[in-house]
C-alpha cells in the first residue's frame, strides 16, 4: 500500500489501541483522523446489481446496492466512499458517459484519493453477456448434452479477451495510477459462474450444456488471468477470487452460492453475485489490502 494510505490506516488503529488500553475516550485530534479517500469503480459485480436496496445516489439504470462491496469495505475501514460503479460497465465508461446522466467514471478519481477499487473486464466485447447468452441457448436446443457451444464458438471469446480485453484493462490500470498517483489499486477477480463439473441438476438452474460447462470455466479463468496480469503489470493489488469462490458457484445450493443462477435464483439480475457473494468479495479485498 502507498506510503500515505499506509499512515493513515496504521495511525487511527494505533491511536485506536492505545486510547482503548487507558480507558480513555479519543481526543479531538484522534477524532479528526482524516479517512481514506476511497473511490470505487466498475462493473455490476462491483455495483452488485441485482441486490437491494439500492443505492439512492445512483441511477437506476445502474442497479447499484447500498449493500455492494464498496460500501461494506468502508464501512470496515472508516473510508469516505465515492462509488461510482454501474451495472453494465466496461472499460469504455471509465472514460465516456455510460447513460445519460452518468458522468464518466474516471471524473471520480482526485490527486490525492488514498484507494480505488474494480472489477472491469467481463462486459467487454461481451465476454460474460455473450458467452452466457450463447451457451445458455445452444444448451437448450441440445437438451443439455454435448459441447454446442463450445462446437460453434471456438476459440473466439478467449481470443477476444487476450487480444481486446487485456490490452483495455492495462491502459485503465495505467491511467488510474495517472490521475491518483498515491493510491492503492485493488482489482478483483471474478467468482466463479460455474463449478469444476456438471453438477447433476444444475442444468435446471444453469441451462449449460454439460459439455461447455468446462468451456465457460476455461473463459472464465482466461479472464481473470487477464485480470491478474494486469494488475501485476500495473503495480496495482490484485484480489484472486478463485479458491475463495470454489464451491459458491450459481450450482451450488442457495444458502451455500455467491453468484445467482438463471433460474429460481433470489436476485433480479441473474447470474450476479448475491448478498453473500458481495460481503465474500469485500472480506477477500480486506485481506489482500491488509485493512479493516
Amino acid at each position: 500500500m502507498p506510503v500515505r494510505a499506509q499512515h493513515r490506516v496504521a495511525a487511527a488503529a494505533l491511536a485506536t489501541a492505545g486510547l482503548a488500553a487507558l480507558g480513555l475516550g479519543a481526543p479531538a485530534s484522534a477524532q479528526a483522523t482524516e479517512p481514506l479517500d476511497y473511490v470505487a469503480l466498475g462493473d455490476s459485480y462491483s455495483a452488485g446489481s441485482g441486490v437491494l436496496p439500492l443505492d439512492p445516489d445512483a441511477s437506476l439504470l445502474c442497479a447499484r446496492t447500498s449493500k455492494n462491496y464498496p460500501h461494506l469495505l468502508a464501512e470496515a475501514t472508516g473510508a469516505e466512499l465515492r462509488d461510482v460503479t454501474c451495472g453494465g460497465a466496461t472499460t469504455s465508461h471509465f472514460t465516456e458517459s455510460q447513460y445519460p446522466g452518468v458522468a464518466p467514471q474516471f471524473d471520480a478519481l482526485k490527486s490525492d484519493t488514498d484507494l480505488v477499487t474494480l472489477t472491469i473486464g467481463g462486459n467487454d466485447n461481451n465476454t460474460f453477456i455473450g458467452a452466457i447468452l450463447a451457451c445458455g441457448s445452444a444448451g437448450v436446443l441440445s437438451l443439455g448434452q454435448g459441447s454446442p457451444c463450445k462446437d460453434a464458438w471456438g476459440d473466439k471469446f478467449t481470443d477476444d479477451i487476450r487480444n481486446k480485453t487485456l490490452p483495455a484493462l492495462q491502459k485503465s490500470l495505467k491511467t488510474i495510477r495517472q490521475k491518483s498517483p498515491h493510491a492503492e489499486v485493488a482489482i478483483l477477480g471474478y467468482p466463479w459462474i460455474m463449478p469444476k463439473a456438471s453438477v447433476s441438476g444444475c442444468y435446471l438452474k444453469m441451462p449449460i450444456a454439460k459439455g461447455d460447462v468446462p468451456y465457460l470455466r476455461d473463459l472464465q479463468t482466461e479472464l481473470n488471468s487477464a485480470v491478474e496480469k494486469a494488475a501485476a503489470d500495473n503495480g496495482a493489488t490484485y484480489v484472486d477470487l478463485n479458491t475463495a469462490s470454489e464451491g459458491h458457484d450459481a450450482c451450488a445450493p442457495a444458502d451455500k452460492r455467491w453468484i445467482e443462477p438463471v433460474l429460481f435464483g433470489t436476485n433480479f439480475v441473474p447470474v450476479h453475485p448475491n448478498a453473500a457473494g458481495e460481503a465474500a468479495m469485500a472480506a477477500e479485498a480486506k485481506k489482500a489490502l491488509g485493512v479493516g
